[in-house]
């Protein structure tokens, strides 16, 4: 059948480092807004627990694995559906680490020398007259590219962060060009997407909340324990009746992240006129506990069930696996890690022509069904396919063709039809670039 695919979706995707509990700045910050984005028509979303970065920050293996259970039950209390999205854990996507490699070896050292937790450690240890990598691992100095694994691999266009990630995102650009410019058009350049008034939540000491300054509060810390946490963020000394400043407020601040626009009016008026601290932190915590509270009794249910959330990520990794293992496959050819029976490119060629090579097209039409289509070196439609319920069923399909080539055609003719005037040769001539290699 002759038929011409619709654009794919745009794909959102977001992770939590499992090295703590979640905050209230994870949640204006991630949790919410990814949650809201999951909902959103025509949008693809994943949805990972980044226990691998854990490691470079974290040497617990008790906290790491508590973390990961809070953030998953966190993200679901919070109404994130995962039979509507991908929703996973990044240990359990071998294609990560192994496109971390393959990232690796076309991004510059220059370009890591840049990123700011590096800089920011070999400042430090100058600052104390220490060796400028005193205790910098090889994990810090390569966080960049797992992160850029992470979104290329999912061909991501859009990565929710607070600013000061952006540069991880602007690294990630730069790698999928330069493996672009290398090996031809395969990964997607994502974008960074912030939201402006909670990029940075600060914490209960005005700086930004985190985990690493321990002035972060809980998100689902019981109510009482968030009242006094509450009245211990910092404010200034200035009594009630005095006009009181919301630029550089942390209590403002917070506030605002949960509050609506005319809710926000109303305490920056009552800054205005003198409103005391005390009142003002009341207000504060009334405002946090009428949002978080419907979510904690959920949120203690599921923790109280891990193995129901084992199960969620079983599933969603099985979901994204399916996504990953057959566009890993077409960077492994693009880089030369290729079937020896396949056939190489002519020496002859120019370098675009060298980098062309027969690919496998998967999208989600709007009808929310998932489909795929073989394309020959020459970008020559040769196979469409009709739409599967699951990407899982798609994956599975294609990886018969791989294996049987045009003879499979037979026993898929309901799934997928050949382009009029494709003969079986061309397919099997574009299916044996695919053909598994023997072990």
């Amino acid at each position: 059948m002759n038929s011409t695919a619709s654009p794919s979706p745009q794909r959102f995707l977001t992770g939590i480092t499992t090295t703590g509990t979640p905050h209230l700045g994870n949640f204006v910050g991630s949790i919410r807004p990814s949650v809201a984005a999951s909902r959103l028509p025509g949008v693809q979303s994943f949805y990972f627990l980044a226990d691998y970065h854990a490691l470079i920050k974290c040497g617990d293996p008790v906290r790491i694995q508590r973390s990961t259970l809070e953030i998953a039950a966190s993200w679901l209390a919070a109404g994130l559906e995962p039979e509507r999205v991908m929703f996973y854990r990044q240990s359990d996507i071998p294609e990560i680490t192994e496109l971390t490699w393959l990232l690796t070896c076309v991004t510059g050292k220059g370009v890591l020398n840049r990123a700011h937790a590096y800089k920011a450690s070999v400042d430090k240890n100058e600052a104390a007259g220490n060796d400028p990598d005193a205790d910098v691992t090889a994990g810090l100095f390569m966080y960049p590219v797992l992160m850029g694994a992470d979104i290329l691999l999912f061909k991501a266009h859009k990565v929710p962060v607070g600013r000061d990630q952006v540069q991880h995102i602007e690294m990630a650009r730069d790698m999928a060009q330069r493996f672009n410019h290398l090996y031809g058009e395969h990964l997607v350049l994502p974008e960074a997407q912030i939201e402006e008034s909670v990029a940075l939540l600060p914490g209960l000491d005005g700086r930004k909340m985190s985990k690493s300054y321990d002035n972060t509060i809980p998100l689902f810390t019981p109510r009482e324990q968030l009242r006094k946490l509450i009245a211990g963020i910092v404010t200034d000394s200035r009594a009630p009746g005095e006009a009181k400043d919301t630029e550089g407020s942390a209590l403002f601040q917070i506030y605002q992240a949960f509050a609506s626009e005319p809710e926000t009016a109303g305490l920056r008026q009552a800054y205005a006129d003198g409103i005391g601290w005390g009142d003002a932190k009341q207000m504060l915590f009334e405002r946090i506990d009428q949002e978080v509270a419907p979510m904690r009794e959920q949120y203690q249910a599921l923790i109280g069930n891990p193995a129901k959330i084992e199960a969620l990520l079983q599933a969603g990794a099985e979901k994204a696996r399916a996504v990953a293992t057959p566009f890993m496959g077409e960077l492994r050819r693009a880089v030369g890690l290729r079937n020896l029976g396949s056939a190489a490119p002519a020496a002859a060629k120019s370098k675009a022509a060298k980098t062309a090579a027969p690919a496998f097209k998967q999208y989600r039409e709007k009808d929310g069904r998932f489909y795929f289509k073989l394309l020959d070196a020459e970008a020559q439609l040769l196979l469409q396919s009709q739409g599967f319920d699951s990407p899982r069923e798609a994956a599975l399909v294609i990886g018969r063709l791989q294996k049987e080539g045009s003879a499979a055609l037979a026993g898929l003719h309901d799934k997928l039809q050949a382009m009029e005037g494709i003969t079986a040769s061309q397919l099997d001539s574009a299916l044996k670039f695919f053909a598994p290699e023997e072990s």
